[in-house]
Protein backbone atom coordinates (compact mmCIF):
# COMPACT_ATOMS: atom_id res chain seq x y z
CA UNK A 1 0.00 0.00 0.00
CA UNK A 2 1.44 3.05 -1.18
CA UNK A 3 0.97 6.38 1.11
CA UNK A 4 -0.50 10.24 -0.42
CA UNK A 5 2.83 11.49 -0.83
CA UNK A 6 4.33 8.29 -2.77
CA UNK A 7 0.95 8.36 -4.88
CA UNK A 8 1.90 12.09 -5.88
CA UNK A 9 5.12 11.24 -7.29
CA UNK A 10 3.67 8.40 -9.20
CA UNK A 11 1.40 10.15 -10.32
CA UNK A 12 3.60 12.98 -11.81
CA UNK A 13 4.57 12.99 -15.52
CA UNK A 14 8.04 12.86 -16.81
CA UNK A 15 8.64 16.68 -17.74
CA UNK A 16 8.69 17.09 -21.36
CA UNK A 17 11.30 17.61 -23.76
CA UNK A 18 12.40 17.79 -27.34
CA UNK A 19 14.46 15.67 -29.44
CA UNK A 20 17.59 17.21 -31.58
CA UNK A 21 16.13 15.88 -34.89
CA UNK A 22 14.83 19.80 -35.97
CA UNK A 23 17.13 22.40 -37.22
CA UNK A 24 16.42 24.67 -34.50
CA UNK A 25 18.74 23.14 -31.97
CA UNK A 26 21.83 23.23 -34.20
CA UNK A 27 21.34 27.19 -34.27
CA UNK A 28 21.26 27.69 -30.85
CA UNK A 29 23.96 25.50 -30.63
CA UNK A 30 26.17 27.42 -33.52
CA UNK A 31 24.98 30.79 -31.96
CA UNK A 32 26.27 29.90 -28.20
CA UNK A 33 29.82 28.76 -29.75
CA UNK A 34 29.98 32.27 -31.73
CA UNK A 35 29.06 33.91 -28.92
CA UNK A 36 31.25 32.20 -26.41
CA UNK A 37 34.26 32.53 -28.86
CA UNK A 38 33.49 36.61 -29.25
CA UNK A 39 33.38 36.70 -26.10
CA UNK A 40 36.93 35.53 -25.22
CA UNK A 41 38.61 37.72 -27.82
CA UNK A 42 36.70 40.63 -25.85
CA UNK A 43 37.63 39.45 -22.26
CA UNK A 44 41.14 40.12 -23.19
CA UNK A 45 40.82 43.70 -23.09
CA UNK A 46 39.54 46.11 -20.09
CA UNK A 47 37.07 48.31 -20.05
CA UNK A 48 36.12 51.08 -17.41
CA UNK A 49 33.19 52.96 -16.56
CA UNK A 50 33.71 55.53 -14.39
CA UNK A 51 33.73 53.08 -11.25
CA UNK A 52 33.00 50.31 -12.70
CA UNK A 53 35.57 47.81 -14.58
CA UNK A 54 34.77 45.21 -16.47
CA UNK A 55 35.74 43.91 -20.10
CA UNK A 56 35.10 43.88 -23.73
CA UNK A 57 33.17 40.91 -23.46
CA UNK A 58 30.66 41.83 -20.86
CA UNK A 59 27.53 42.35 -23.16
CA UNK A 60 27.88 39.23 -25.15
CA UNK A 61 28.30 36.61 -22.94
CA UNK A 62 24.86 36.72 -20.91
CA UNK A 63 23.30 35.46 -24.45
CA UNK A 64 25.54 32.39 -23.90
CA UNK A 65 23.35 31.48 -21.07
CA UNK A 66 20.24 32.51 -22.16
CA UNK A 67 20.69 30.32 -24.86
CA UNK A 68 21.74 27.09 -22.71
CA UNK A 69 18.87 27.89 -20.36
CA UNK A 70 16.59 27.73 -24.07
CA UNK A 71 18.13 24.19 -24.51
CA UNK A 72 18.18 22.81 -21.13
CA UNK A 73 14.47 23.73 -20.97
CA UNK A 74 13.35 22.61 -24.77
CA UNK A 75 16.01 19.50 -24.66
CA UNK A 76 16.96 18.48 -21.54
CA UNK A 77 19.82 18.42 -19.59
CA UNK A 78 22.18 15.82 -21.55
CA UNK A 79 21.42 17.40 -24.67
CA UNK A 80 22.33 20.58 -23.03
CA UNK A 81 25.80 18.97 -21.76
CA UNK A 82 26.80 18.51 -25.53
CA UNK A 83 26.05 21.60 -26.41
CA UNK A 84 28.08 22.86 -23.41
CA UNK A 85 30.66 20.47 -24.46
CA UNK A 86 30.90 20.93 -27.90
CA UNK A 87 31.06 25.23 -27.49
CA UNK A 88 33.88 24.01 -25.27
CA UNK A 89 36.08 22.30 -28.15
CA UNK A 90 35.04 24.94 -30.21
CA UNK A 91 36.55 27.97 -28.12
CA UNK A 92 39.71 25.54 -27.46
CA UNK A 93 40.25 24.99 -31.10
CA UNK A 94 39.75 28.83 -31.96
CA UNK A 95 42.68 29.47 -29.36
CA UNK A 96 44.76 26.49 -30.98
CA UNK A 97 44.21 28.67 -34.06
CA UNK A 98 45.20 32.06 -32.84
CA UNK A 99 48.52 30.24 -31.22
CA UNK A 100 49.11 29.38 -34.88
CA UNK A 101 48.64 32.35 -36.04
CA UNK A 102 51.05 34.40 -34.05
CA UNK A 103 53.34 31.70 -34.35
CA UNK A 104 53.57 31.88 -38.59
CA UNK A 105 56.34 33.64 -40.12
CA UNK A 106 55.56 36.79 -41.18
CA UNK A 107 56.52 39.87 -43.45
CA UNK A 108 59.94 41.13 -42.35
CA UNK A 109 58.94 45.02 -43.57
CA UNK A 110 58.09 48.18 -40.85
CA UNK A 111 54.30 47.20 -42.28
CA UNK A 112 54.80 43.07 -41.42
CA UNK A 113 56.66 44.02 -38.21
CA UNK A 114 53.45 46.61 -36.53
CA UNK A 115 50.83 44.22 -37.97
CA UNK A 116 52.90 41.06 -35.82
CA UNK A 117 52.95 42.89 -32.85
CA UNK A 118 49.30 44.42 -33.18
CA UNK A 119 48.08 40.29 -33.57
CA UNK A 120 50.18 39.62 -30.47
CA UNK A 121 48.49 42.49 -28.59
CA UNK A 122 45.23 41.40 -29.61
CA UNK A 123 45.36 37.48 -29.56
CA UNK A 124 48.69 37.01 -27.77
CA UNK A 125 46.09 36.69 -24.27
CA UNK A 126 43.61 35.34 -25.33
CA UNK A 127 44.47 31.70 -24.67
CA UNK A 128 44.82 32.37 -21.38
CA UNK A 129 41.27 34.02 -21.33
CA UNK A 130 40.21 30.94 -22.81
CA UNK A 131 41.60 28.76 -20.20
CA UNK A 132 39.52 30.98 -17.46
CA UNK A 133 36.14 30.89 -19.93
CA UNK A 134 36.04 27.29 -20.34
CA UNK A 135 36.55 26.40 -17.02
CA UNK A 136 33.93 28.89 -15.50
CA UNK A 137 31.57 28.28 -19.16
CA UNK A 138 31.48 24.17 -18.43
CA UNK A 139 31.18 24.52 -14.46
CA UNK A 140 28.38 27.47 -14.55
CA UNK A 141 26.98 26.08 -17.37
CA UNK A 142 26.80 22.73 -16.30
CA UNK A 143 25.05 24.05 -12.71
CA UNK A 144 22.76 26.20 -14.61
CA UNK A 145 21.65 23.65 -16.72
CA UNK A 146 21.07 21.27 -14.24
CA UNK A 147 18.99 23.17 -11.64
CA UNK A 148 16.83 24.22 -14.49
CA UNK A 149 15.76 20.52 -15.62
CA UNK A 150 15.43 20.13 -11.76
CA UNK A 151 13.26 22.82 -11.23
CA UNK A 152 11.33 21.36 -14.52
CA UNK A 153 10.87 17.83 -13.27
CA UNK A 154 8.75 19.40 -9.93
CA UNK A 155 6.82 22.07 -12.07
CA UNK A 156 6.50 20.61 -15.14
CA UNK A 157 5.51 23.13 -17.41
CA UNK A 158 4.62 25.40 -15.16
CA UNK A 159 6.34 28.80 -13.49
CA UNK A 160 8.98 28.74 -16.62
CA UNK A 161 10.11 32.31 -15.41
CA UNK A 162 11.00 30.85 -11.91
CA UNK A 163 13.03 28.05 -13.65
CA UNK A 164 14.86 30.95 -15.71
CA UNK A 165 15.40 33.08 -12.67
CA UNK A 166 16.28 30.39 -10.05
CA UNK A 167 18.90 28.41 -11.82
CA UNK A 168 20.41 31.40 -13.01
CA UNK A 169 22.33 33.11 -9.75
CA UNK A 170 24.16 30.03 -8.71
CA UNK A 171 25.61 29.09 -12.33
CA UNK A 172 26.35 32.57 -12.68
CA UNK A 173 28.55 32.94 -9.58
CA UNK A 174 30.38 30.18 -10.05
CA UNK A 175 31.13 31.03 -13.43
CA UNK A 176 31.88 34.88 -12.82
CA UNK A 177 34.09 33.52 -9.66
CA UNK A 178 35.90 31.32 -11.84
CA UNK A 179 36.63 33.42 -14.59
CA UNK A 180 37.63 36.81 -13.02
CA UNK A 181 40.38 34.95 -10.94
CA UNK A 182 41.75 33.90 -13.97
CA UNK A 183 41.37 36.49 -16.06
CA UNK A 184 41.98 39.28 -13.75
CA UNK A 185 45.81 39.63 -13.77
CA UNK A 186 45.68 38.98 -18.05
CA UNK A 187 44.26 41.93 -18.47
CA UNK A 188 46.16 43.69 -16.18
CA UNK A 189 43.88 43.68 -13.08
CA UNK A 190 46.75 43.57 -9.78
CA UNK A 191 45.04 44.66 -6.47
CA UNK A 192 42.00 43.43 -4.13
CA UNK A 193 39.78 46.43 -4.50
CA UNK A 194 39.90 45.97 -8.43
CA UNK A 195 39.54 42.29 -8.42
CA UNK A 196 36.50 42.40 -6.27
CA UNK A 197 35.14 45.21 -8.36
CA UNK A 198 35.43 43.33 -11.50
CA UNK A 199 34.14 40.17 -9.77
CA UNK A 200 30.90 41.78 -8.42
CA UNK A 201 30.56 43.57 -11.62
CA UNK A 202 30.29 40.76 -13.64
CA UNK A 203 27.82 38.78 -11.44
CA UNK A 204 25.62 41.54 -11.25
CA UNK A 205 25.42 42.54 -14.90
CA UNK A 206 25.16 39.21 -16.05
CA UNK A 207 22.15 38.16 -13.58
CA UNK A 208 20.89 41.41 -13.93
CA UNK A 209 20.64 40.86 -17.94
CA UNK A 210 19.00 37.23 -17.68
CA UNK A 211 16.37 38.60 -15.05
CA UNK A 212 15.37 41.43 -17.38
CA UNK A 213 15.56 39.16 -20.70
CA UNK A 214 13.18 36.42 -18.76
CA UNK A 215 10.20 37.75 -20.24
CA UNK A 216 11.55 37.81 -23.76
CA UNK A 217 13.53 34.24 -23.04
CA UNK A 218 9.48 32.68 -21.98
CA UNK A 219 8.96 34.12 -25.20
CA UNK A 220 11.32 32.24 -27.31
CA UNK A 221 11.13 28.97 -25.77
CA UNK A 222 7.30 29.20 -25.96
CA UNK A 223 8.21 29.87 -29.86
CA UNK A 224 9.89 27.22 -30.63
CA UNK A 225 8.23 24.69 -28.07
CA UNK A 226 5.20 25.30 -30.37
CA UNK A 227 7.00 23.90 -33.65
CA UNK A 228 9.15 21.66 -32.17
CA UNK A 229 6.98 18.63 -33.60
CA UNK A 230 8.53 15.77 -30.62
CA UNK A 231 8.10 18.16 -27.92
CA UNK A 232 4.28 17.45 -27.54
CA UNK A 233 4.95 14.00 -29.02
Amino acid sequence: MTSASESQTLSKPAPRFASIGSPYFGIMLACMAVVLILSNIGAAKGVVFGPIITDGGFFLFPLAYILGDVMSEIYGFKVARKAIITSFALSAFASLCYWIIIVLPGFSDDYGTAKQAAIEGALGPVPLIVLGSLLAFFAGQTINSWILVKMKARTGERTLWARLMGSSGLGEFVDTLIFCSIAASVIGITDFGSFLNYLLTGFLYKTGVQYILVPVTSLVIGWIKKREPSYWA
